[in-house]
């Protein structure tokens, strides 16, 4: 099984979609912008945050591929921004990895 952060650099997207993406993870505050996207109450810790949002990304990336009138593109702009800054947490937060010897 692959890790969360070798998921996550396996999207591809347009090449737009992610331009708008990065521009927005750059002002990204978790506390702000992950309870509107995954609800309030309290916040999952980054890893579980990533998977929920790559769940919903998937969703919005099926509704966009199949040109579904319920497809919102700020939306997904605003969920790749949240997993953009989630897994920058997440690499700041894991331990380093040690080489094998």
């Amino acid at each position: 099984m692959q890790d969360i952060l070798s998921m996550v650099q396996a999207l591809r997207r347009p090449r737009l979609l992610i331009r708008a993406a990065r521009i927005g993870a750059t002002d990204y505050r978790r506390e702000a912008h992950l309870p509107r996207l995954l609800g309030y109450g309290a916040l999952p810790r980054p890893g579980a945050a990533v998977m929920r949002l790559m769940e919903m990304e998937a969703d919005l990336n099926d509704r966009r591929k199949a040109q579904d009138a319920s497809y919102a593109l700020t939306t997904h702009v605003e969920v790749l921004s949240a997993m953009m800054g989630e897994t920058r947490l997440l690499r700041e937060t894991a331990p380093p990895v040690q080489p094998i010897r």
